[in-house]
């Protein structure tokens, strides 16, 4: 999520059949609760097309992944060749990343957290921090509008005090079948700071999901770091031994 996003977007758990239209109205935590839980599945493995653009320069990198949970996650780089074998392994707000050049296994300090993951749009704490916005914000419809068919709730999220979060407010656009079209990052003084949309819905791992995603800073222009989601299984068995720190470095299964 973020990944995800990156998981991106790379982060969200348990798909829910029904649309949210269907019933009564949801509230604001309902729905983005349905939407984290669409993403995910129990489990997911995903295979992902990274794309940092520049004014000057574009650089593209493929991506697998495993999940589980909102609190389990492992990213291996599998081309180009240069970037092949690095790693990174999420665990709760705990990181770790990998350097096969260097043979070295680093576990992030706070102080790194803020830092651009592998020179893209999204940090190292969109990464960790993924499922933040169920617990450390409160939330609350503040619109609709409509999406081809599709009612789309527009969600503002508030950080509660003293939360942990880097993110004073978050603002998302949610269809009523979970697919999420914008999340927009704001600072504790309301100022938008990046974006993340998405587009191309289409069926991806046997559900309909966003197979593209853009995160974009609000003063950069011309740059941006795009995810092309190339394929996604959900529910499928991963070994207990996939979410640890030797397993970062050998990784042999990706």
């Amino acid at each position: 999520m973020q990944k995800h996003l990156l998981l991106c977007i790379l982060v969200i758990v348990t798909l829910s059949t029904q649309a949210l239209g269907e019933g009564p109205e949801p509230t604001a935590m309902e729905i983005l609760d349905s939407a984290w839980q669409y993403y995910r599945g129990d489990t997911s493995r995903v295979e992902v097309e990274m794309t940092i653009h520049r004014p000057d320069w574009e650089r593209t990198m493929t991506i697998l992944a495993w999940t589980r949970g909102m609190e389990e996650s492992i990213f291996r780089i599998v081309a180009p060749p240069k970037d092949q074998g690095n790693g990174t392994l999420k665990k709760g707000t705990e990181m770790w990343t990998y350097n096969p050049k260097v043979d070295r296994i680093i576990k992030l300090p706070p102080s790194l957290m803020s830092q651009s993951w592998m020179g893209s749009d999204f940090s190292n704490n969109d990464l960790s921090k993924a499922n933040s916005i169920l617990k450390d914000y409160t939330h609350e419809i503040v619109g609709t509008e409509k999406n081809e068919g599709h009612e789309v709730y527009v969600i503002k999220a508030v950080a509660k005090t003293d939360a942990p979060v880097v993110w004073g407010m978050q603002m998302l656009k949610i269809r009523d079948d979970h697919i999420i079209l914008q999340q927009s990052f704001l600072d504790e003084n309301g100022v938008l700071v990046k974006e993340m949309t998405s587009e191309n819905i289409e069926p991806v791992g046997g559900r309909l999901f966003p197979s593209i995603w853009y995160m974009r800073k609000a003063e950069a222009k011309g740059e941006y770091t795009r995810l092309h989601y190339l394929k996604a299984e959900f529910d499928v068995p991963v070994p207990d031994s996939y979410f640890t720190v030797s397993y970062l470095r050998s990784a042999r299964e990706f």
